[in-house]
């Protein structure tokens, strides 16, 4: 599982039958407990595969290619149906499994797995714990004004002490 990420709220989806090349964004409204990739616990939750119905943030790809109308489409409306390509090995507190990168969906109106994902979601927060972890010689190569020795050390507290 480490070569594939977890999907967390704010991963980007697309649909296969979309008639523009349109994306929309993933909102976990099913559990409020479990996080990835956020050491406040605040913004990724873990989207799980109990994530269905009306879960993107504008419930659209567009037009959609299975509802012709003329010459023209029909506006996609998505309702995710299931899920499929989850981790299965962990159930959440709401009974769902996690979905991963590579997990795909199925709309109301679509095919089995039209919707993919994009992008899962996730960024690398870089942490005190990293920073102690980190090769100096490497990291001053890479970036030469950045001392990592200096990196978690207490800053000294001037307070009091008259300056003349």
């Amino acid at each position: 599982m480490s070569d594939i990420h977890m999907v967390v709220q704010g991963a980007v989806c697309k649909c296969s039958l979309s008639v523009e090349p349109k994306t929309d964004i993933l909102k976990v409204k099913t559990q409020s407990k479990h996080y990835a990739n956020d050491k406040d616990s605040a913004k990724k939750l873990l989207a799980t595969t109990k994530d269905i119905g009306n879960t993107l943030e504008k419930n659209t790809f567009g037009k959609c290619k299975k509802q012709p109308s003329g010459n023209d489409y029909l506006p996609c409306q998505v309702q995710i149906t299931k899920w499929c390509k989850f981790y299965e090995k962990i159930t959440l507190s709401n009974q769902g499994k996690i979905l991963l990168e590579d997990s795909k969906a199925t709309c109301s109106m679509g095919t089995p797995d039209c919707i993919e994902i994009v992008d899962h979601g996730q960024i690398a927060e870089p942490s005190e714990q990293n920073f102690k972890r980190a090769n100096p010689d490497v990291q001053n190569k890479i970036n030469p004004l950045l001392c990592l020795n200096e990196v978690g050390k207490e800053k000294p507290d001037f307070n009091g002490i008259e300056q003349k």
